[in-house]
């Protein structure tokens, strides 16, 4: 028995060993005992994981890879939750322990998938997986890129991103029509931010919608006062700012607006 893959769920289904072993030893496992695996398909991944000394968990929406996984994996059988991984709670799963996450992501969920980590981002030390190339590279990308944006810099304002390796399309069944990307995010060891860190997330957004103006204009919804917007920074795009920059830009309009 194999799954099909399905293209609404944005199936490619990874048939290179080496390359899912790759994945599987991008993982430190240093820190928190469990790792759940997104989208584990028929396992290709999953196999190497069980290897390691460490719990391993698959969270999956597609029922007949989820009974294909029961069948061929029976060890694994009573971690194997057939969830939508954005929709679902996973304190349920792990209450409060650390863990890491680790998968061949469906493009189409991709970014969501990130920003849910960031969100629990206190549980996941540690996180690798495959995205599309170009969504890869946008999260590690840093200042002066024009990929740089949203993703990266609330990603790296708390892990730092390391794109590992580029995968060709020949490796997977069916090809998707571009290159996939593995990167690993590593949490930093003091991941609290000196400012709001809600604001911090609004303004980095907001400076973003409008990339091409500066953000004396881009950020004009927070009311600021002159002698704010006088600061040099405010004359710059967002793609110009270092995250620690962004940052410095937070607490300067925390102040302000106080």
């Amino acid at each position: 028995m194999t799954v099909k893959a399905k293209k609404h769920l944005g199936q490619h289904f990874l048939e290179d060993e080496s390359i899912a072993q790759d994945i599987a030893n991008s993982l430190s496992f240093e820190g928190y005992n469990d790792v759940l695996e997104i989208g584990p398909g028929m396992g290709v991944l999953t196999k190497y994981l069980l290897k390691k000394d460490i719990t391993t968990h698959v969270i999956e929406i597609d029922t007949e890879s989820v009974d294909y996984l029961k069948n061929n994996y029976l060890n694994l059988a009573d971690r194997i939750y057939e969830k939508d991984f954005l929709k679902h709670d996973l304190t349920q799963i792990f209450k409060d322990k650390p863990f890491a996450i680790i998968g061949n992501f469906p493009y189409n969920i991709s970014s969501q998938i990130v920003f849910k980590t960031l969100e629990m981002r206190h549980q996941i030390p540690e996180f690798s997986g495959m995205f599309q190339k170009e969504v890869a590279e946008r999260i590690c990308s840093k200042e002066g890129s024009k990929i740089y944006g949203i993703l990266s810099v609330l990603t790296q304002a708390f892990y730092d991103a390391e794109y590992l390796f580029t995968v060709p399309p020949s490796v997977f069944s069916p090809p998707p029509k571009v290159d996939s990307g593995v990167l690993r995010l590593q949490r930093k060891a003091d991941f609290t931010l000196p400012c709001d860190e809600k604001l911090f997330f609004k303004v980095v957004k907001t400076g973003f919608q409008q990339r091409r103006k500066t953000l004396r204009n881009s950020l004009k919804i927070f009311n600021l006062s002159d002698n704010l917007k006088a600061n040099t920074i405010f004359g710059q795009r967002p793609e110009q700012l270092s995250v620690s920059e962004f940052i410095e830009l937070t607490s300067l309009i925390e102040n302000d607006i106080e």
